[in-house]
């Protein structure tokens, strides 16, 4: 499924990984954790890095990234980019041609600014296009699930702008940060169903603009350490649905060939502060507690759709999707979001935490909405409860840490089809998920490495209506939450620069809807990689998926009632070559 996020994620000096809600900081959103991706900062030095891919299905990819100072310890500038295609694993035999290519181009300008010690002021700026297929949906018990007999491949552009400036002041009592973001999206999707002779153009058009404020304690403080801010997003969201019907349908409430219309547009606006402290009143212990108040309003806006024949004589209500006109629907709410957490340190070599933590979703208007009572999507609230231990053992060759968590999640916002399998609503829903996580790492010997993981979930609706059928969902497992992943990975690193990786991912059952009727089964998938590293040269040989394993990652309902689902990657094989100079 495309999101409004560019696929191309490059020239990265680091990924981290927060989990559990993370609002006290991070805001609106963040109930599940949040995904912190660092790009590389410009060099002291002159830098270049190159490298090239080629695999399997006409998969390609180039990096360049290139790095300098300007004014010697003042001033320095780095320049990345990246393009990326492929020609897809799907075959369309209607057109004898490839049904899902990939193209992607992105590059990036970071501008560093230090004019003394104390000061940093950063400017980043990202372009990134995307011009892909459509997605590809076949029958989920199809034979050959990467065939397909389409008369149009469909199109997937994605255009993102993106730019931030980060003002930084570290002072011998305070710091400061000042961080300013823009971001534009522009979002068309094109798809045909040679069933119902229809032609179907969604275009979305995105632009948020947020500004923080923080103040923290400086570098050197150790038993208090404390941060405050202020934080401000304005978000326009613009969404526009052309369905294009070649023929009338009656039954369907498509009287004669022509065009079913309808526009949206939201603007959302959120207000925060926020604090978190973080004090050991002894040596080995740590208390953390944080809390943020937001504060946020949604005004929505929609034509009434209409249904118009091709030639424009013709203007009629649409019968297919009879949204009427809202004109400046507005809602607000607001809320405190708490975080506490404590850490002790029992030893060197063993830390024990406990945390609880409030996430939230504000609420929102369902733009498919027919009555007012649908209209206004209730706030989803979730308390989070973790207990943890981190372990490390024979001079860091053994490290063993185990976690266990409890969500409680009130007022789940939840799409839910209508009968029609077109329009829905989007409903509260209760559910609650308990489960623990085990990660191992060993070094047995120098150069070898064993990093192993095991993950158990058992998530489950509590209270969950179908508002259409009546249908009750309690105790069936929430969607796209496995019981069980795991992972193992074998690597081994010679000091002459070879490299040798076996990894093992594994995913439990999944389900993709609430009666838990669609399922894929657990499956396991195999990568490798070979690599050698020169001085300053690299070659990676890599096969993802190496014994080419069919599995399911979306399934829904079809409009003719059959069950259509998305199939993930095929196995690929491909080499890569880098270089840094």
């Amino acid at each position: 499924m495309h999101q409004f996020f560019p696929s191309e994620l490059f020239d990265l000096e680091q990924v981290e990984v927060l989990r559990g809600p993370q609002s006290t900081l991070y805001g609106r959103n963040s109930q599940a954790g949040v995904v912190n991706i660092i790009s590389r900062a410009p060099s002291d030095e002159p830098e270049l890095r190159a490298s090239a891919l080629v695999g399997d299905f006409g998969e390609r990819q180039t990096q360049v990234s290139l790095s300098d100072t300007l004014v010697p310890d003042t001033l320095a500038v780095r320049l990345a980019g990246i393009y990326r295609a492929s020609d897809g694993f799907t075959e369309n035999t209607l057109l004898d041609n490839n049904a899902d290519e990939q193209s992607g181009l992105a590059g990036r300008l970071n501008l560093v600014w230090t004019p003394s010690d104390r000061w940093n002021v950063s400017l980043n700026t990202t372009l990134a296009s995307t011009e892909d297929d459509a997605s590809v949906y076949v029958p989920i018990d199809q034979d050959d699930p990467f065939e397909i007999a389409r008369s149009n491949n469909g199109e997937f552009n994605l255009d993102t702008n993106t730019q931030s400036l980060r003002v930084g002041y570290g002072g011998d009592h305070l710091r400061f940060t000042s961080i300013t973001s823009r971001n534009d999206t522009d979002y068309e999707y094109f798809d045909v169903n040679d069933g119902f002779a229809l032609a179907s153009t969604d275009d979305f058009d995105q632009e948020i603009f947020s500004q923080e404020l923080r103040l923290q304690s400086p570098e050197t403080a150790d038993q208090f350490q404390w941060i405050v801010g202020a934080f401000f997003q304005n978000r326009d969201f613009q969404l526009g649905f052309n369905d294009d019907y070649l023929f009338a349908f009656p039954d369907l409430g498509i009287p004669f060939a022509g065009s079913d219309i309808s526009a949206s547009a939201y603007n959302q606006t959120t207000y925060a502060g926020f604090a978190q402290i973080d004090y050991k009143p002894v040596e080995p212990l740590t208390l953390t507690a944080g809390l943020r108040y937001e504060y946020w309003q949604e005004t929505f806006d929609r034509d009434a759709s209409i249904f118009r024949s091709f030639a424009g004589d013709t203007e009629i209500p649409s019968l297919l999707s009879p949204f009427s006109e809202i004109d400046d629907s507005d809602i607000d709410g607001d809320v405190w979001l708490p975080r506490v957490a404590v850490n002790y340190q029992i030893n060197p070599n063993v830390g024990v935490y406990g945390s609880i933590a409030r996430g939230y979703r504000p609420g929102t208007h369902n733009f498919v909405a027919f009555t007012e009572e649908e209209l206004i999507v209730e706030p989803e609230n979730a308390w989070n409860y973790e207990l943890g231990v981190k372990t490390s053992w024979f001079d860091d060759r053994l490290g063993i840490n185990l976690a266990a968590f409890y969500n409680d999640i009130s007022d789940l916002q939840v799409l839910v089809l209508d009968n029609s399998f077109l329009f829905g609503e989007i409903s509260s829903a209760d559910a609650r998920a308990i489960g623990a996580e085990l990660e191992i790492r060993a070094t047995p010997f120098e150069g070898f490495d064993l990093i192993a993981g095991l993950g158990y979930t058992d998530a489950q609706f509590t209270d969950n209506t179908n508002p259409f059928t009546g249908e009750d969902f309690d105790g069936n497992q929430l969607l796209y939450s496995p019981d069980y992943t795991y992972n193992l990975a074998m690597q081994y690193r010679s000091p002459n620069g070879f490299l040798g990786r076996l990894e093992l991912q594994g995913v439990g059952t999944v389900f993709f809807d609430e009666a838990n009727d669609l399922q894929e089964d657990p499956f396991t998938l195999v990568n490798a990689r070979i690599d050698y590293e020169f001085e300053t040269v690299g070659i990676y040989l890599f096969a993802n998926n190496l014994f080419d394993t069919e599995y399911v990652t979306l399934a829904f309902p079809g409009l003719d009632g059959e069950t259509l689902a998305g199939f993930g990657d095929r196995r690929t094989v491909g080499v890569q070559v880098r270089s840094q100079f």
